[in-house]
């Protein structure tokens, strides 16, 4: 399966939605528009993953990176909107929910 990813900003911040899968082959897509939105000067970043039905440790791996890269930033922040449950649950299984704020909606998370 392919993924599908679009930015565009919104209310202060950076949205980067993507839709498919994510896993070891498609996971390298995600990083690259997470690099130019991060390069471009994007610090305060919304990842949209409602759309995603599945994620492995790579695209974790990728969301890692970005929440790194938006620390060195001064006022940056990573938030991720997830709504199925079994990627959910990879967050929780791996305590990255308590590192990186889970919402339900794009407009929760850009309101915390």
């Amino acid at each position: 399966m392919e993924l599908e990813v679009s930015s565009q900003s919104q209310d202060g911040h950076t949205v980067v939605a993507a839709a498919g899968e994510i896993d070891v082959f498609t996971a390298p897509t995600l990083d690259a528009e997470l690099a130019r939105v991060t390069s471009a000067g994007a610090h305060r970043i919304v990842v949209d993953l409602s759309a995603v039905d599945f994620l492995d440790s790579t695209g974790l791996s990728v969301l890692v990176k970005t929440l790194k890269r938006v620390r060195e930033a001064e006022g940056g922040s990573l938030a991720v909107v997830v709504t199925a449950d079994r990627v959910a649950k990879v967050f929780r299984l791996t305590g990255l929910d308590t590192l990186i704020p889970i919402h339900p909606t794009v407009a929760s998370a850009l309101a915390g």
